[in-house]
């Protein structure tokens, strides 16, 4: 069957280039050229932040096949935060761009029914279904176990939806929970992984991964290494590439022998390329759009560099 994980796969093709910008702007990460054009009410930092999404994502969108949005960076600066996060969104699909909702909910009954509405699914109004933000992705926390992702599986299935399942994240505490041995022998995560397989299991498209998929941090490789083989079928989203030290040579072990199987996260270094080492002398701040895109190029290079393919 045709699912959302066939949708992102084909696009990662297209584009021969499995990684996803991360938009996770704060108010003194936007140039000056882009600051300098508003006051610093509320408003006018939230519409900055809008300018610059934009601007990022017209220089990327025929090399990066997805965006991954962090609702916290938008939530930070209030509503008209929030309105920035709609607006970027709207914007990313307009230039036929793959939608991830970096939003992490954990919650049982109707309140991840509300949430998977909002995201996933459609909020009735006097009998009528109403489209939210209306995204391609969203992340969730499995703490609360198979209740909390019901919901979110439910409205996949229906809306042709996908969710990516916090597995082993990147973080230096992680394995503070996410490693701990269970009676069975096996590490929490492995738990995880096997829980995010089953959950998918009827969400397998044609390329053979699920709609539900984890999250996997690029700063443990050789447990990237492991779940590739624990879940088959699960598509992985990885974090912690460049400024959280995940390394291409290590994350090519969470891909399959056809060269699928994830798709890489950059924030901070797509979206402050202007002020790397690497880019700060070959172009001004006024050109931090050709920084990015620049960066971009350079690390889907780097990613298949390492990445093998059956055949090649």
């Amino acid at each position: 069957m045709k699912n959302a994980m066939d949708r992102l796969i084909k696009k990662i093709k297209e584009l021969n280039n499995p990684t996803v910008i991360g938009m996770d702007p704060k108010y003194e990460m936007i140039p000056d050229c882009i600051k300098n054009k508003y006051d610093e009410s509320l408003d006018g930092v939230s519409t900055a932040i809008l300018e610059f999404n934009k601007r990022l994502i017209d220089a990327t969108c025929d090399v990066i096949p997805a965006v991954k949005i962090n609702i916290a960076f938008y939530e930070m600066y209030g509503l008209k935060g929030m309105e920035t996060f709609e607006e970027t969104c709207k914007y990313a699909k307009e230039k036929d761009m793959l939608l991830i909702a970096d939003i992490k909910r954990g919650d049982i009954g109707n309140t991840a029914k509300a949430y998977s509405n909002a995201f996933l699914g459609r909020t009735t109004i006097a009998d009528k279904e109403v489209p939210i933000y209306d995204v391609d992705f969203v992340t969730l926390s499995p703490y609360m176990g198979t209740d909390s992702i019901k919901p979110f599986i439910e409205d996949c299935i229906k809306y042709n939806k996908g969710a990516f399942v916090i597995v082993k994240t990147s973080n230096p505490s992680s394995g503070e929970l996410q490693d701990l041995k269970l009676e069975s022998g096996e590490e929490v995560y492995t738990k995880v992984a096997n829980l995010v397989e089953n959950w998918g299991k009827d969400l397998v498209g044609e390329y053979g991964y699920s709609s539900i998929s984890a999250v996997v941090g690029a700063t443990y490789p050789k447990q990237l290494q492991d779940l590739r083989k624990v879940a088959p079928h699960t598509f992985f989203l990885i974090p912690g590439y460049g400024a959280q030290g995940g390394k291409a040579e290590d994350i090519a072990l969470g891909f399959d022998e056809n060269g699928i199987g994830g798709i890489v996260n950059s924030s901070r270094g797509l979206m402050c390329a202007y002020k790397s080492d690497f880019w700060k002398d070959k172009y001004s701040e006024e050109e931090f759009e050709k920084a990015t895109r620049a960066e971009a190029i350079r690390m889907r290079d780097e990613l298949n560099s390492f990445i093998i393919r059956k055949g090649e």
